[in-house]
């Protein structure tokens, strides 16, 4: 026996994904040429799976803060907020968020991830219930099981199946925080928002909604899908990160809730990890100025998302329930999956591969997801290729 010997599932698992498609592990973006294109394997390639919504990681305002941000205050803070790590662009940031979320208070966390995890695993714990959409990300399943509260799934995107769930725990007269996103990642498809703070409401529970990929993108003001849904009042806290239509890296959780400064002291992801460095933050200051100042990016974004995501239905393509700026197709077949994603990349299109049990239905999906930054030439050449490989997959499946 060995330490590694655990592993050995996935390492079979592994050789026989390289069998089938050697190149899946082997994508190392070798020059970066902007938002919207990088070289592989020495070739051009469009990026169509970055979640660079606003296209912001190559704005030269965001690159300019940044730049000045590090030469004035070093390249990291080696500390954690705690300790020597709060410096005042941190403070700044969090007061900036509070004010376009029109909440009272704001924490930034050094990562998405780490927003989750500190969040979930502070909230709540031993004793009292978390409700959670089933498909939640990685990252919220497991601030749940940090912080050893009761966890419950309910359906995806069914506010019928949460308000049985919550009727069966009422009797329980604990605390039950419910979780939900705003958009989710793999297919693009919205909560059903309004009806699961009615929910809520009825049985007086709390909710956390991870805005993520919906920052940006969703509202009028692009505070996400509680906003577009009108109910913002009924959201408890508002977790999401900065890697998506900010551009950089990070994570922040808003509430009304006054103890939410408390959870700086009792949580141990916030505590014990060093703070985002002032690079980042500086970026991450000015991208959300950016996103206030420009709402022509988003109206560009959703025309992209429009452009491809009707282009792929019209090719036959099945694809997420609504428009998104996440474009998934789902095929069942893996070698098929293969082919499609290899033939992409030998047009010029880089998108993302995901492969169960990564998946929310246990199909794989080739997920591609638009910026503002992609030009109409670009969308096109995307679209072009998502032809030329239907084109050959018909045949193919014909002989």
């Amino acid at each position: 026996m060995t330490i590694f010997d655990k592993f050995q599932q996935l390492a079979e698992a592994r050789r026989e994904l390289e069998q089938s498609c050697d190149s899946f592990f082997n994508i190392v973006m070798q020059e970066i040429v902007s938002g919207t294109e990088a070289v592989v394997k020495g070739r051009p390639m469009i990026l169509a799976g970055s979640n660079n919504y606003l296209g912001l990681s190559f704005d030269s305002d965001c690159i300019d803060a940044a730049c000045d941000a590090a030469r004035k205050e070093g390249t990291g803070t080696t500390g954690s907020r705690m300790a020597n790590g709060t410096f005042s662009g941190h403070v700044a940031l969090e007061r900036e968020l509070a004010e376009f979320f029109n909440r009272q208070g704001a924490i930034v966390f050094s990562t998405g991830y780490v927003a989750n995890l500190a969040m979930l695993s502070t909230l709540v714990g031993p004793g009292e219930i978390i409700l959670l959409d089933a498909d939640c990300h990685a990252s919220i399943y497991d601030g749940c099981r940090m912080g050893g509260a009761e966890v419950h799934r309910f359906r995806h995107n069914n506010p019928q199946d949460l308000a049985k769930r919550l009727r069966r725990l009422a009797k329980r007269n604990t605390t039950v925080l419910i979780v939900a996103e705003g958009l989710y990642s793999m297919l693009g498809d919205r909560a059903p928002l309004a009806e699961i703070v009615a929910v809520k409401e009825q049985y007086g529970a709390y909710l956390l909604v991870d805005e993520a990929h919906s920052l940006g993108v969703l509202g009028a003001n692009g505070r996400g899908l509680a906003e577009e849904a009108g109910v913002e009042a009924g959201v408890d806290f508002v977790v999401g990160t900065f890697s998506k239509s900010l551009g950089a890296i990070g994570g922040f959780c808003v509430s009304n809730h006054p103890e939410l400064n408390l959870v700086r002291y009792a949580s141990r992801p916030y505590v014990f990890t060093a703070s985002s460095s002032p690079s980042v933050i500086a970026s991450t200051r000015m991208a959300l100025k950016l996103l206030q100042k420009r709402p022509e990016l988003r109206q560009r974004l959703w025309e992209n998302a429009n452009t491809l995501y009707h282009k792929l239905q019209d090719l036959g393509f099945a694809v997420g329930p609504e428009p998104s700026p996440v474009v998934a197709v789902k095929l069942e077949d893996k070698a098929e999956a293969f082919a499609l994603w290899s033939g992409l990349l030998e047009h010029g299109v880089y998108v993302n591969l995901v492969l169960p049990p990564a998946t929310p239905d246990g199909n794989c999906l080739l997920r591609s997801s638009v910026s503002a930054a992609h030009t109409p030439e670009q969308m096109e050449r995307i679209c072009q290729a998502f032809t030329a490989v239907r084109e050959l997959t018909t045949v193919v499946q014909a002989g």
